[in-house]
């Protein structure tokens, strides 16, 4: 309760809102977008927690304040506004009202079906983004494998210099190619600048934390003894925090108006709800150190953002349940955790029979 205690208050408000906005009907759709939101986010709050537990007890503070207000306000509410209102040129007054009239997403001209046409846009930014994540991880070389038939080779192209940018145009260009005719150039500018963006947060977190930086970016020792860094090593962190969540939430913010086109109802259950009980299970994570006692999350949650790259490709040109990237997020991390609880139980068992030896 300490750690999520403020998320299930924060969900009761948000469920009362719903009922007192839309009755019974609201209230139902406010947890569905919800769970959706917690469903699709269990791989983001691991690699959340891996980025996090690098912070300061400051940043990690920035996290859960600031972070939230971006995730609730931007990604949530501001977000698609500025993708209707750029897509439809229209200025900030006329998105939220457009937003407001409630229209499906079958109803042309509205607010859904607007956001929808730049479905293949947002998709291509947030699955190459992802996509250069899932692979700059499997293509490092490291003594922990989870899946290693797929690990092994994996990392094996890693050795090939360039190999993410080379795997990541090649398939943004077959993308872009299956795409609707006269979206491909929108398809490709996308992708280009969520790879574009990944390499510029990834390459200003190294060029702050350089040998000979000021003191005030070195990392410092956190309580358990991992660096925690601060500065502008922290706050480059920060940013590289913010714009993965971002990158996870695209394929949520989409998905919420096939449910329901309302913006205060998806602001509710995708923002108030969804994001903050996210946060909290980050926060869980990082506390209890549990990505340090069971090994393979990081592994399994790297899958999973590996799934969720290519669905998003995927996308662009087909439609695709967000259910099945729910599932395929929590398989991924479940049986992560099944495999972490027999590795440590066969680790206890190979400890306890190596003290019987030496006290024999």
């Amino acid at each position: 309760m300490k750690t999520f205690g403020w998320s299930f208050a924060i969900t009761a408000v948000a469920l009362m809102v719903a009922f007192f906005y839309g009755g019974v009907e609201a209230l139902i759709l406010c947890a569905i977008l919800g769970v959706l939101e917690i469903s699709l986010s269990f791989d983001n709050a691991v690699v959340n927690a891996r980025i996090l537990e690098k912070l300061s007890a400051f940043w990690q503070t920035i996290f859960l304040t600031v972070g939230i207000l971006i995730a609730v306000l931007g990604m949530r509410i501001a977000f698609p506004l500025l993708i209707v209102g750029v897509t439809a040129n229209l200025n900030p007054v006329q998105a939220v009202s457009l937003a407001l009239e409630k229209g499906g997403i079958h109803e042309p001209g509205s607010y859904a079906y607007l956001l929808h046409e730049a479905h293949p846009q947002i998709a291509a930014f947030g699955g190459i983004f992802l996509l250069m994540l899932f692979l700059d991880f499997m293509f490092e070389e490291r003594e922990l494998r989870w899946i290693s038939f797929l690990e092994k080779p994996l990392a094996f192209i890693g050795r090939l210099h360039g190999a993410s940018l080379s795997i990541g145009l090649i398939l943004l260009v077959v993308s872009a190619s299956m795409v609707r005719p006269g979206k491909e150039a929108d398809v490709l500018i996308a992708g280009i600048l969520g790879m574009v963006t990944y390499l510029l947060v990834n390459g200003l977190g190294d060029l702050f934390t350089i040998p000979g930086a000021d003191e005030d970016q070195k990392p410092k020792k956190s309580s358990k003894g991992v660096g925690a860094a601060v500065g502008k090593a922290a706050f480059m962190l920060f940013l590289y925090l913010e714009v993965i969540d971002a990158s996870f939430s695209f394929d949520g913010v989409i998905g919420a108006f096939a449910i329901t086109s309302d913006p205060i109802l998806i602001a509710l259950g995708l923002g108030l709800i969804g994001a903050i009980f996210v946060r909290s299970l980050t926060v869980f994570l990082v506390r209890e150190g549990t990505l340090d006692e069971f090994e393979y999350l990081d592994h399994g949650a790297h899958w999973a953002i590996g799934a969720l790259s290519i669905i998003l490709l995927l996308t662009i040109s087909v439609e695709i349940n967000e259910v099945i990237t729910g599932v395929i997020g929590v398989v991924f991390i479940g049986a992560s955790f099944g495999s972490s609880l027999l590795r440590n139980k066969k680790k206890a068992v190979e400890e306890t029979a190596k003290e019987h030896h030496l006290s024999n």
